[in-house]
């Protein structure tokens, strides 16, 4: 192998700059040459690639988002258009490819490789929703940002004595939602996982006031409601119950954004450095995963086929600890 191509899709999160550095200074000291390609899998698609040098990725690890910037390329599923970015990865003479990103991204990345391109895939997004690693790249900046404004919040609900809803992103997983709510020392936290009552969670409220309460914080994953904004549909029906005042947060992208955490920066480093390595070692068709404090090759399939799931002890742990 002599030239890889790198390329980010789907959404972005923080640490992906990082995983890039990684990846091309991985692979120059490897003897490989490094072509990023711009806009994710719509950059196959288009030809639109650049040699990447040590230079070009110098001072980005502690940028947000991604220098090669990142776009759904829905065409992408389809297998006549997926034949011309190949002829254009074989026409750059690219043998090999290191994809970063999420769920969707990884089915990409799992796509080419069936279609002979290799691919090593690095897991990357704030849901932290990838079967196989303990965590994705972006997902403790983006807990960090969750607890720092769940931290400003408090401050105004106890000087006001009013609840607030805070709605988190996080897609159909609760994870944000649960570990940002536990850091935040939330009194309520409604997660995609859990069957959740708002009759039960009124009264939860009204009782947390009984007891002398002047403030009650609820975090509400965006993925329990899918007709609209999550903390709107629970601050509506909460003010309907208990008549007090509800104030509605939306943190939305701003989550995503931001320089990443020293956390992210380190796992996106040794990410992106593995990913060229076993790539290079004729390693295909497997996604580089951080399990326990060791990095892991997962089968794209074990990766697409299971679902991660809630860890409820912590769940169980949020509500007592909101008492």
């Amino acid at each position: 192998m002599k030239k890889i191509g790198i390329l980010t899709s789907g959404g972005d999160s923080p640490g992906m700059n990082a995983a890039i550095r990684a990846a091309v200074r991985q692979g120059k000291a490897l003897g490989l040459t490094v072509i990023g390609i711009n806009s994710g899998y719509e950059g196959c698609l288009t030809g639109d690639l650049e040699e990447l040098g040590v230079k070009d990725v110098s001072g980005i690890i502690e940028e947000g988002g991604t220098i090669l910037r990142s776009k759904r390329a829905p065409k992408f599923k389809e297998k006549r258009e997926r034949t011309k970015a190949i002829r254009n990865l074989n026409q750059a003479g690219i043998d090999g490819v290191v994809v970063i990103g999420g769920d969707g991204t990884l089915r990409g990345a799992q796509a080419l490789n069936r279609e002979g391109v290799p691919t090593v895939g690095i897991p990357a997004t704030i849901d932290n929703d990838v079967y196989g690693t303990d965590m994705t790249i972006g997902v403790d900046t983006a807990l960090n940002t969750v607890v720092q404004s769940l931290d400003r919040i408090r401050t105004t609900a106890s000087a006001l004595e009013r609840t607030f809803i805070v709605e988190v992103m996080g897609r159909n997983s609760g994870y944000i939602a649960l570990m940002g709510g536990l850091s935040g020392g939330a009194e309520v936290i409604l997660i995609p996982e859990v069957e959740y009552n708002l009759d039960e969670v009124a009264e939860e409220i009204y009782q947390g006031y009984k007891r002398g309460k002047q403030h009650m914080i609820v975090v509400v994953a965006e993925g329990i409601y899918d007709e609209g904004s999550a903390a709107h549909y629970v601050g509506q029906h909460l003010k309907e119950q208990i008549g007090f005042e509800i104030r509605v947060t939306v943190l939305g992208h701003m989550q995503r954004g931001g320089n990443p955490s020293a956390f992210d920066r380190g796992i996106a480093s040794r990410l992106g450095a593995e990913a060229v390595k076993r790539l290079s070692n004729g390693e295909s068709g497997t996604m580089m995963g951080l399990q326990g404090n060791e990095i892991k090759s997962v089968d794209y399939s074990d990766v697409l086929s299971q679902e991660k799931e809630i860890d409820m002890e912590l769940y169980e742990l949020a509500k007592t600890l909101s008492q």
